[in-house]
């Protein structure tokens, strides 16, 4: 009897925790993008949640939380009720760069979040000074190795997507190149057009008015495919050729641990609904980017692999924690 009693109270337990699941939602939801509002990961999130709170039928709003590089929304998310109402919006940055330059948490990047969907990919462009003599990737790395150390990158800061581009690309080229950090992707551009840096991987809207001016020239883009907003432009992977090359900046939507998988599921198939418009993919081409989508299992392979990329460049690169 002791026995039969107890799984009563376990199926009952069960059947209590589902049921917020069955009706939900039955109120706004909140998703807190860890950025100021404006940049980029904010402009994403904000198109896309305006298309799911019609595909849920239920207000979402945007609570921009910013700070910290993004580990002040991420807590807020980690200590929020597991219940569907409180997302996050997070990107490459929060989830697989920051946790290894040394950032206290009070989370573990990879435990205290209940992955739901992929959002999307922007990759950066490989762009050069007029002046360096090569029209091609594959005739820039042979300009590198012909000169270790003389050309110099930019970026938009020591430990950016930016930075670890161009440090993913000289481990994987086998070069070696003088990084020249900035403060910010609008300086680092100023002085790749002056010349005073020879090269510069960043974000395609950052640099498209440059490339369409002639002051800079375009090589290819770090993403696994070709993106739409430049089809002409080959991969990096394709160009060098550097098989498996890819270094992009991505989102994903996130509750905090311990989600209920109904919920899950039930925002996984709103989202890839969203995804899978044209409506979708032309708004996030204007930015250079595409939508993503697939299970909830896809984005957590998917970011454990990146965070572990990254951990292994800034280790082979020397890059140390803060």
């Amino acid at each position: 009897m002791q026995a039969s009693g107890y799984v009563i109270a376990l199926l009952a337990a069960a059947l209590s925790f589902d049921v917020p699941a069955q009706g939900y939602p039955e109120k706004p939801v909140r998703v807190v993008v860890p950025f100021p509002a404006g940049g980029a990961a904010d402009i994403v999130a904000r198109h896309v949640t305006t298309r799911l709170s019609k595909a849920i039928g239920q207000q979402i709003v945007v609570d921009n939380r910013g700070g910290a590089g993004g580990a002040i929304g991420a807590d807020n998310i980690a200590r929020s009720p597991a219940d569907g109402y409180n997302l996050l919006f997070a990107s490459s940055s929060v989830l697989s760069i920051n946790p290894h330059l040394g950032t206290k948490t009070s989370y573990d990047i990879l435990r205290s979040f209940t992955p739901i969907v992929k959002i999307g990919d922007a990759p950066n462009v490989m762009t050069v000074h007029p002046s360096v003599p090569v029209k091609s990737v594959k005739a820039f790395i042979a300009l590198a190795r012909a000169k270790p150390g003389d050309l110099a990158y930019a970026s938009n800061g020591a430990g950016t997507l930016s930075h670890l581009t161009g440090e993913l690309f000289s481990q994987r080229a086998g070069v070696k190149m003088l990084h020249v950090p900035y403060k910010g992707g609008a300086p680092a551009v100023i002085d790749t057009v002056a010349g005073n840096v020879s090269v510069l991987f960043a974000a395609f809207p950052t640099v498209s008015a440059q490339l369409r001016a002639g002051r800079l020239k375009a090589l290819a883009v770090t993403s696994a495919k070709r993106i739409a907003m430049a089809p002409e432009l080959p991969t990096v992977a394709e160009a060098a050729p550097l098989p498996g090359f890819e270094s992009s900046q991505w989102w994903g939507i996130y509750g905090p641990a311990g989600l209920p998988d109904a919920v899950v599921q039930k925002l996984n198939a709103a989202a890839n609904k969203v995804l899978a418009t044209d409506d979708i993919r032309k708004v996030l081409a204007v930015d250079g980017a595409a939508p993503s989508g697939g299970t909830p299992s896809d984005l957590a392979a998917f970011h454990r692999a990146d965070y572990d990329k990254w951990g292994a460049v800034m280790t082979k690169a020397g890059i140390k924690k803060n």
